[in-house]
């Protein structure tokens, strides 16, 4: 793996640039919409939830359910309609596990239940909706772009909970499959995050008690891996590992 830094001043690239971010009400969708806005981007936001204040009265939003293909499209027409192009969309709505396979519950038959596919609905096929457009838009753009997906240290590590892991490392999947879809055949560059232990709503506070809060990263670290893969045009391909404010790329390396 190839450790690197990264600098405020290398995130001034980004300036006036449009960017759509999904699951931007909190967490790490939140932090890297103010860090986009710090660095002068022209932000679309989306999410179930409503922005907090003060991105409430700064930002453009729309309230999206990325499990849904209709809500998606209106997302990227508003953003379009607003800006007049898209450069950069960040792919991060998601939500925790909800199931392991293992359940028991069945019906008033006493037939078995099949499991809950919600985090899946979300966390990979909201993803893969969201690339679709994604590129759709972005190609239009006389500059091109990127996208940035969210994944996690369980993209490529073994980790129990069975939907979120799986989705994670459906992410991982299609940032390797659109790689040589993508740049240079179209001007528009895929990379992805893989965040270890961060301090989101993801994460339940007695988890973070049992790991220990030193342990834990804040999600700005993570806002700061985004904005470099969508400000570095050399950057394409790789999924940046971020650990308390270290970063590795994880796919592109030395040994990747």
């Amino acid at each position: 793996m190839t450790n690197f830094t990264i600098s405020d001043s290398e995130l001034d690239a980004i300036k006036d640039q449009v960017v759509i971010v999904t699951g931007a009400s909190s967490g790490i969708g939140l932090a890297t919409t103010r860090r986009l806005i710090q660095h002068g981007v022209k932000v679309f936001a989306s999410d179930i939830n409503d922005l907090p204040e003060p991105e409430k009265s700064r930002v453009p939003f729309l309230k999206t359910d990325v499990s849904s293909w209709a809500q998606q499209v209106a997302l990227f027409k508003a953003a379009k309609q607003k800006y007049g192009h898209i450069n950069h969309v960040f792919a991060n709505a998601g939500i925790a596990p909800k199931t392991t396979l293992l359940e028991d519950e069945v019906n008033e038959n006493g037939d078995l239940l099949p499991p809950i596919l919600t985090t899946i609905n979300i966390n990979l096929i909201g993803v893969l909706y969201t690339v679709k457009l994604a590129v759709y838009h972005i190609k239009q753009s006389p500059t091109g772009g990127s996208i940035v997906m969210t994944g996690s240290g369980s993209s490529f590590a073994r980790f129990s909970p069975t939907d979120y892991t799986t989705s994670k490392h459906g992410v991982y999947g299609i940032l390797r499959s659109m790689y040589e879809n993508l740049h240079p055949k179209l001007p528009i560059r895929i990379n992805a995050v893989a965040p270890s232990w961060t301090d989101t709503s993801i994460v339940p506070r007695e988890l973070i008690d049992v790991i220990g809060s030193d342990k834990v990263q804040s999600p700005d670290v993570v806002a700061r891996s985004v904005v470099c893969l969508m400000a570095d045009r050399e950057r394409h391909g790789q999924m940046v590992y971020s650990d308390r404010g270290e970063f590795w790329d994880i796919e592109t390396g030395e040994n990747g």
